[in-house]
């Protein structure tokens, strides 16, 4: 019975892999297609988010959307929104699709890992862990690219942060308005970091709906995840509370985020050293070690031996 079961259900699973794998490749190039015959009709693509691109979205996401709202009973949790709107994805079907992503990844595991475990002369219960052991760890993967993503983004803000503060701080010396300032700064900083210019052009729109310059900062140091943003808006707060100089404030603010910077810089290159001696000790010094002691060795034995 298990051989004839094997000779079924191997073939069957080969077939539903097969399938589902062509059937998303076929929506995914199908999409594409119809978005570039929109995109040449229109001749422009102004890359907002209106209801008629809602209803042109593409089969596949909304495959993954109803997938994901069946596990999740349609509710997402705050850590995972928080997570994905670090991450850059700020659709409100973000958490949906996430989920379904995960679901699809975790049955295609499944699919794979059997088709590679049924051949195999192993009891049941091996096989089922194989099985399972599969689809968790395509189901992980998701994970393991969003905390990519995440950690590059904020590595990208943390990293270009100095320098538009600077630019802030010159622009406010020269005279110009903070919120006048922060227009300029976004504008020219979005072909060195684009994230860090979207970032800051979401919270000047926020200033303009009516929220104030410190929430609305401390909704960008939320919205990224980047704790120096938070220290930017407390320091702002003292500025405005105590009427001191924003211009002198924001140099100091530069100069100690440039410093910080320099650290860490300092405290990786000395981890370096550390993490060589693994290597080193492991591959190196054996090579060494061979090369100079090998024709000492080779010389000694062939001496003994004509003896």
């Amino acid at each position: 019975m298990d051989a004839i079961g094997n000779k079924i259900l191997i073939p069957g699973l080969t077939f539903l892999s097969i399938f589902t794998i062509g059937t998303a490749v076929l929506i995914i190039r199908g999409q594409r297609r119809k978005a570039l015959e929109t995109r040449l009709q229109e001749g422009t693509w102004t890359g907002t988010d209106t209801k008629d691109s809602r209803k042109k979205k593409s089969g596949l996401l909304q495959f993954l959307e109803k997938i994901g709202n069946i596990a999740s009973h349609g509710r997402a949790s705050t850590e995972l929104w928080e997570e994905l709107v670090r991450a850059g994805f700020f659709s409100s079907a973000a958490p949906s699709v996430y989920t379904g992503i995960k679901m699809l990844l975790f049955f295609v595991g499944l699919v794979c890992t059997a088709i590679l475990v049924m051949p195999m002369e192993v009891p049941a219960t091996t096989k089922m862990t194989y099985v399972f052991l599969g689809g968790i760890f395509l189901f992980f993967v998701p994970n393991v690219i969003l905390k990519a993503r995440l950690k590059k983004r904020q590595n990208e803000i943390r990293q270009h942060l100095p320098e538009a503060i600077d630019m802030l701080e010159i622009c406010v010396s020269s005279g110009i308005g903070l919120s006048m300032a922060w227009n300029i700064v976004a504008d020219e900083i979005q072909h060195v970091s684009p994230i860090l210019a979207n970032s800051m052009g979401l919270t000047n729109f926020e200033i303009h709906l009516g929220v104030s310059r410190v929430e609305a900062m401390r909704h960008m140091a939320d919205r990224t995840g980047v704790d120096r943003l938070s220290s930017l808006a407390a320091i702002l707060v003292q500025t405005e509370r105590f009427g001191t100089s924003i211009a002198t404030t924001l140099k100091v603010f530069a100069t100690s985020m440039r410093e910080e910077r320099f650290f860490e810089v300092e405290e990786h290159a000395e981890k370096i050293a550390a993490k060589l001696m693994i290597p080193m000790v492991l591959f190196i010094f054996p090579a060494i070690f061979i090369v100079t002691v090998g024709p000492a060795v080779i010389a000694i034995s062939e001496s003994f031996g004509t003896w």
